[in-house]
């Protein structure tokens, strides 16, 4: 009777060890739950975390955009010519004009789909730590113009007339410009000859060129407007349009330093209506400067498509 008694003990305690076995199972290992996810093939475990969606080899990029972006794409097509927002004491009307400079900011294509444009729009929103909704408004904007303004030249200190050389005539916008007038900080204008050879070797600008590293003498796009004024004529310059405001002509110019160039881009050369703006910042030579102008120093002048600032050698890996 004893071994009968012993030996019932034992199953019963094999048989509660099976049944606590297999409710483990059920559990999860360790008796925690997880989360239901896709097996992986390796441990046909569940997953701990979502499977992130990665568009296939070669698939359009659009076909990844959380379609979350659509709303914000809608309101983004209002914004872009109805947005008031003031600059230099003018009053402005949208951001269309600047979506080169937007572009490039954010690593958007510049024809890029709306939907796309505002899951970038996000992006840089995220880094820069505002709501990321997609949507580029009032608040995102200016915050997108204070990262471009961050950009230029700080020292706005008179060029030292030993610091300067001329530009030749044949490098000029007008060749009949006056001696004086065509003069530059001797850095810049070397930095300026550098970026007209590569825009002189890429066949998509249609440049005329006369030497790797010159235009021809009919070509007029991204010669030399104006580069080095001095206070005086600036002054000078004010007072024959006293009505242009501080978006027209600086107070404290920048090409009093001899590092700002003037380059022509299409159009009326330094017009700010925004029409001539507008056909500036659509022509393949701006464009091509809003993405490779920073590989040689120069950074742009958000309001003036002409404008650009050469801030040194520093800035070169930060094009796109």
């Amino acid at each position: 009777m004893m071994r009968s008694y012993r030996f019932t003990l034992v199953w019963i305690f094999l048989l509660f060890v099976s049944v606590m076995a297999v409710a483990g199972l059920k559990s999860g290992r360790g008796g925690h739950r997880v989360q239901s996810g896709p097996a992986t093939a390796s441990t046909g475990e569940a997953a701990l975390t979502p499977a992130v969606a990665k568009p296939a080899p070669g698939a359009d990029l659009k076909d990844s955009v959380p379609a979350r972006f659509g709303a914000a794409a809608n309101r983004n097509a209002e914004l872009r010519n109805n947005l008031a927002w003031s600059f230099g004491g003018k009053q402005q009307q949208g951001w269309s004009l600047y979506a080169p400079l937007i572009a490039n900011l954010t690593g958007a294509d510049a024809n890029a789909p709306e939907d796309e444009f505002a899951m970038r729009v996000s992006s840089w929103q995220r880094l820069n730590e505002i709501e990321s909704n997609g949507v580029l408004d009032g608040d995102t904007w200016s915050r997108m113009v204070a990262a471009l303004q961050s950009q230029r030249m700080k020292n706005h200190t008179a060029a030292n007339p030993s610091e300067l050389v001329t530009i030749p005539a044949s490098d000029c916008y007008d060749p009949a410009r006056p001696e004086e007038l065509r003069k530059a900080e001797s850095e810049t204008y070397a930095a300026y000859k550098r970026m007209i050879t590569a825009a002189a070797s890429d066949p998509s600008l249609g440049l005329q060129v006369a030497g790797k590293d010159q235009l021809a003498a009919g070509e007029k796009f991204l010669k030399v407007v104006s580069a080095f004024r001095s206070q005086q004529y600036q002054d000078q310059l004010r007072k024959q349009s006293p009505n242009s405001g501080r978006a027209g002509l600086a107070v404290n110019s920048p090409h009093s330093t001899g590092r700002a160039l003037d380059l022509y881009v299409g159009g009326d050369p330094v017009s700010t209506k925004d029409d001539n703006r507008a056909l500036q910042t659509r022509t393949p030579v701006y464009r091509w400067l809003v993405k490779n102008a920073g590989r040689f120093g120069f950074r742009p002048y958000f309001y003036e498509p002409w404008h650009w600032e050469y801030v040194g050698a520093a800035s070169d890996s930060s094009a796109h």
